[in-house]
């Protein structure tokens, strides 16, 4: 009996560590994107930089999270709902380093964009960003609290950003054709909005992971189904 505790304290110190880790590359990537961001925005070279250059210590800490996740699966051979949790922690932080990638490149364009006159077009970026934010920081906070209902309401939320997207892409085409001299910035805008929306989908992956750990519920690939009383 005693041994069966030392190993349980021991799987939880482990499980504990990895969620840690996992936890700190979400700290990271919620920087980088606010950093990305705001270098467009505020037209700031500097949070640009460092957007970018955030970008190594989470690829890092995303192998170490892979590396002690399946040390992890194998020294202790987790099963049910333990074992949920270890796959979910490691395909988070494979979402979050998806998530860090879409904010290099938002930072890479806003780099661009910052050598050229401002585009008032710019802002149809600020709504969209809130909104993928906010969906990340809430799938997040699913993940940990292991809050089924806060995750499950994340599809709906994803599909209002995809519209979102829909949006500015048509005003900046409607834009292209009336200023055909100001054409590759426009198509940085589109750009930097597709990797909101990117956003936006990561955060409902982990959403879905989150369901899965607290759960047990596959909801992938579940069709969406709208609130009645929301149309």
């Amino acid at each position: 009996m005693i041994a069966q505790n030392h190993i349980l304290g021991t799987f939880d110190e482990a499980l504990a560590s990895l969620r840690n880790n996992v936890l700190m590359m979400s700290s990271l990537t919620e920087r980088s994107l606010e950093c990305a961001v705001r270098g467009l925005l505020e037209r700031d070279d500097e949070a640009s930089v460092t957007a970018i250059a955030d970008d190594e210590e989470i690829d890092q800490l995303e192998k170490q999270v892979d590396k002690d996740g399946v040390d992890l699966l194998l020294r202790f051979q987790p099963v049910a709902s333990d074992l949920r949790r270890v796959v979910s922690a490691m395909k988070l932080s494979s979402n979050l380093e998806r998530m860090a990638d879409q904010a290099v490149n938002i930072a890479r364009k806003a780099r661009k964009l910052s050598r050229h006159p401002a585009l008032p077009e710019t802002d149809l970026v600020e709504p969209m960003h809130r909104h993928a934010m906010s969906m990340f920081k809430d799938s997040v906070e699913a993940f940990i609290r292991e809050d089924v209902e806060l995750a499950m309401a994340l599809k709906a939320r994803d599909k209002a950003l995809d519209e979102m997207n829909a949006v500015a892409s048509r005003r900046l085409i409607e834009r292209m054709a009336k200023d055909p001299d100001q054409l590759r910035g426009y198509l940085n805008l589109m750009f930097i909005a597709r990797h909101l929306e990117r956003v936006g989908d990561h955060a409902t992956n982990i959403a879905e992971d989150a369901v899965y750990a607290a759960a047990a519920e596959d909801i992938r690939h579940q069709p969406f189904v709208p609130d009645r009383g929301s149309l």
